[in-house]
C-alpha cells in the first residue's frame, strides 16, 4: 500500500487533496469524516477538502480544518489573463479567512531558504506584497479607505540563521501582536503534473519542511496565539514516488503483454521498494527533484500568490494603486 511505502521512505504528503485520493483508492470509498465540494472556471478547478472528524485527521495525516486546492495547469503557460483569474480565485478563497475590521494587523510570513530557487517562493512572495504597516505609523495620509496594517517577514532557515523559524516568528507576534498570520512556503507534491500549478490553502498552520522529512516546530494557532493560513504550492517531488510510479507502469505493461504476464506473476510484490531502497541508498532514501524550469514557476507563482494576498487584504485597491504601493 502507498502510505506503507511513503513511511518507509519518511514522505509527508503536503497536499490534503492527494491524501484523500490514497486513502480513498486503498479503501474503494470516501474517507469517512470527509466533506468534499468542487468548483470550476475556465482555467481552474477547485475542491475544498473538509476533515470533520478526528478519525479522518488520523488516517489522512493531516489536522481537522479546512483544506483549498487551486489546480490550474495554465500557471505553466505564458498566459497573463489565465494568470489573472488564479489570482483572483485565490483571493476569493482567501476572503472568509480575513474577515478582520479595518486597520486590522496581519503578519505575511515567507518560509524557506531564498538561496535555494525550488525553497524560495514564501521569500519571493513577501518581496511583491503590499506592506502597510510602516505607513499606519509613519505616513497614514497616504493610505487608502478600507486598507489594512500588513507587516511581511522572510525569517530564513535554521540552516541560514541558527534559530528555529518558529521561534523568530513567534517574537515578532508577541512585539507587533497580528489578529492573522499568513504563511506562504513551498511544499511537495506526490504527483509531478501538480509542481507549480497547484495552490492549497489551509487554515490549520503549517510545519515547514515537513514534506521533504524536514520536520520543523508547527506554525498554528496552538504555538502563536493568533490564526494562522497556510498557502503552499508544490515545488518538488520526492525521486521514490516517482520511482515507484515508473517501476508500477512498468510492470502493468508487462502485465498487460500475453508473452510476459507469466513473468510479471512471479516478480516479488516488494521488488519495487527494493530497487528503489538501492538507488537511493547514497541519499539516504530522501531525495528530491524540481523541474528545470522551476526559476520560472517560482516567479509566476510569487506573482500569483502575492496578488491574491494583497486583494484579499486591501480589496479596493486598483492594479495601478497595487503597483503604486508596490514600488
Amino acid at each position: 500500500m502507498f502510505t506503507e511505502f511513503c513511511r518507509a521512505f519518511g514522505i509527508n504528503l503536503d497536499l490534503a487533496l492527494e491524501a484523500r485520493e490514497i486513502v480513498r483508492g486503498e479503501t474503494e470509498q470516501e474517507v469517512p469524516g470527509v466533506q468534499v465540494d468542487r468548483e470550476k472556471y475556465d482555467y481552474a478547478e477547485v475542491t475544498i477538502v473538509k476533515i470533520v472528524e478526528p478519525y479522518a485527521e488520523k488516517l489522512m495525516g493531516k489536522p481537522v480544518g479546512t483544506y483549498i486546492t487551486i489546480e490550474a495547469p495554465v500557471i505553466r503557460e505564458n498566459n497573463p489573463p489565465a494568470h489573472q483569474e488564479i489570482t483572483e480565485i485565490l483571493a476569493r478563497h482567501l476572503e472568509p479567512f480575513v474577515k478582520l475590521p479595518e486597520y486590522s494587523n496581519i503578519l505575511v510570513v515567507g518560509l524557506g531558504n531564498w538561496r535555494a530557487t525550488p525553497d524560495s517562493l514564501g521569500p519571493k512572495v513577501c518581496s511583491l506584497t503590499v506592506v502597510t504597516r510602516h505607513l499606519f505609523n509613519y505616513a497614514p495620509q497616504a493610505l487608502k479607505e478600507g486598507m489594512r496594517s500588513v507587516s511581511a517577514l522572510a525569517p530564513g532557515v535554521l540552516g541560514i540563521t541558527g534559530i528555529e523559524t518558529a521561534e523568530i516568528i513567534k517574537g515578532v507576534v508577541e512585539k507587533i501582536r497580528p489578529e492573522l498570520i499568513i504563511t506562504i512556503d513551498a511544499l511537495a507534491a506526490r504527483n509531478v503534473s501538480r509542481i507549480g500549478t497547484t495552490i492549497q490553502i489551509a487554515d490549520t498552520g503549517i510545519s515547514p519542511g515537513s514534506g521533504t522529512g524536514n520536520q520543523r516546530a508547527g506554525i498554528n494557532r496552538e504555538t502563536m496565539g493568533v490564526p494562522v493560513i497556510a498557502l503552499g504550492i508544490p515545488t518538488v517531488a520526492h525521486a521514490a514516488v516517482i520511482a515507484r510510479d515508473t517501476l508500477d507502469g512498468f510492470l502493468e505493461q508487462l502485465r498487460k503483454s500475453p508473452e510476459l504476464y507469466q513473468l510479471s506473476q512471479r516478480l516479488s510484490p516488494g521488488l519495487a521498494q527494493e530497487v528503489i531502497n538501492r538507488v537511493l541508498e547514497p541519499f539516504g532514501g530522501n531525495l528530491t527533484v524540481t523541474p528545470k524550469e522551476i526559476d520560472t514557476l517560482i516567479h509566476t507563482a510569487a506573482e500569483i500568490v502575492a496578488g491574491g494576498i494583497t486583494m484579499a487584504l486591501h480589496p479596493n485597491l486598483t492594479p495601478d494603486e497595487y503597483n503604486f504601493y508596490l514600488h
